[in-house]
Order: structure tokens, then sequence, then C-alpha cells
């Protein structure tokens, strides 16, 4: 059976209590994530976690640390394995889309709870620790 393949981000703010991340609510899974999808065909990872962001968000951003990946099945029981990286906002306005109907900026170490799946906390704990350890590159705003 072929992999789905698809990529997304991590897309992070600071703030004066700490960094922020952005999840998005899907109401058709009614769950919250963080925004990724399929890529296209011809699409490399990294394009496709790019636009993604921006389609389901509003947001552009740029790619900053590349936070592996993780796999699981899908709703249709094919195996997929989601591409993440860290990514700094650029410019753009938060915009829901057909896919997202909300979305928030939650505290750091406040996510995980908020996060409906494991895999999404296995990422989010790859981007803590890389934080914690000064390596996201030059920050957000950099």
């Amino acid at each position: 059976m072929k992999v789905v393949r698809a990529a997304g981000g991590l897309v992070w703010r600071a703030t004066a209590a700490g960094p922020e991340l952005l999840i998005v609510h899907r109401p058709a899974k009614d769950d919250w994530s963080f925004p990724k999808g399929k890529l296209e065909p011809g699409e490399t990872e990294p394009e496709a976690a790019l636009r993604e962001v921006e389609e389901e968000t509003g947001l552009r951003c740029r790619l900053q640390d590349a936070l592996g990946t993780t796999s699981y099945r899908d709703g249709l029981g094919r195996p997929k394995t989601v591409w993440y990286w860290a990514m700094a906002v650029v410019d753009g306005e938060l915009t829901p889309n057909r896919e997202v109907d909300r979305m928030a900026w939650t505290p750091m170490t406040a996510t995980g709870p908020v996060l409906s799946y494991d895999t999404d906390r296995s990422v989010l704990e790859r981007f803590i620790d890389r934080y914690d350890r000064g390596e996201l590159g030059d920050g957000p705003a950099g």
C-alpha cells in the first residue's frame, strides 16, 4: 500500500510569558492539531508544509528547523507519514478556511493537553526540547 505523504508546521511566536504555538480545529474531525496536509504531485515536503500552513491559517511563514516525522494510519487505514518544521510568521492574518474553523495561540507548555493526538504531542515534545536547548534557529522574529 502506498504511503500518504503530508507536511505541516509548528507555527510559534515569542511572548513576554514565553513561546506560544498555533493550533487549528478541524470541524470535520472535531479535533485540535497542528496545520498540515497532503503533498500535491511534484511538491516537496517543505513546499507542502508552507502551502498547507498558509491555506489553513492565512499566515505566510518561513521554515526554521526540521522536527522530524510522525507515522500512523489515516482514517482510511492507509499508512501516512507527516513531516514537520518549526515555523516563524512572515506576514498574514489568521483566516480560517474550509477545513479549519477555529485557531488558537496556546502557551507552549499548555499545548499538549489540548491536542487530540499522541503523534502531535510527540512532535510538540521535540519542539519543546529544541526550544529549551536554544536550537530553534534564529527564533520566530529573525
